[in-house]
């Protein structure tokens, strides 16, 4: 099976592919922030390098998803869906001005094509949380260039994934609200999320 994580930047994405794969003895993809080019210069200028950076994240998980295509021996849990860099953070950006549209649409074109060849998650696990939530995890993890991330960037993108996740027809979507969950700490928590994969999965 193809499982995957989505969520706001700060939500706990990683840290709970990484603990479901050790619970489940899955596979596990994750997202391509360490050693991005982009990711950095971004920050300090979205609107010079959405383009390249949106472009960069597709590649990526285009990438992911063939790869989880071919290993039909193995369930994957994915870090990030490609849905996500076209109906989030790419059209956050084209909402925001910060991406041209004649970019948005050509990126929207690739998008597509790509779509053509891959399949959907047979789970997607939506992480829901409120800014307050994702702010203590960004501040938790340290990342420099995360710290100037606005409030009403955060926002913009989780009115997004609200749309996403009431919109989404390819598949099964599990939503968990993790705003008083701290499920890399407490195994009470992650043995909630557990249980809610379980039932969503069909599993004893």
């Amino acid at each position: 099976m193809h499982i995957a994580i989505t969520g706001n930047i700060g939500a706990g994405k990683t840290t709970l592919a990484r603990k479901l794969s050790e619970h489940y003895k899955w596979g596990v993809l994750y997202e391509a922030v360490e050693g991005n080019p982009y990711l950095s210069d971004f920050y300090e200028d979205m609107a010079r390098w959405s383009f390249n950076l949106q472009v960069f994240f597709l590649n990526s998980r285009f990438s992911q998803a063939q790869k989880i295509r071919s290993m039909h021996y193995q369930t994957v849990v994915q870090d990030r869906t490609i849905y996500e860099d076209a109906f989030i953070f790419a059209k956050n950006l084209a909402d925001s001005k910060l991406m041209e549209e004649r970019d948005y649409q050509n990126y929207l074109m690739l998008y597509e094509t790509m779509m053509n060849a891959i399949q959907a998650p047979d789970l997607i696990v939506y992480l829901q949380a409120d800014l307050p939530k994702l702010r203590s995890q960004i501040q938790k993890r340290g990342r420099d260039f995360e710290q100037s991330i606005s409030d009403e960037y955060l926002l913009n993108l989780n009115e997004l994934y609200e749309n996403f996740a009431h919109s989404y027809l390819d598949g099964t979507l599990l939503t968990i609200n993790v705003n008083n969950l701290d499920f890399e700490n407490n195994p009470d928590d992650f043995d909630f999320i557990v249980q809610q994969m379980n039932k969503a999965l069909g599993y004893r």
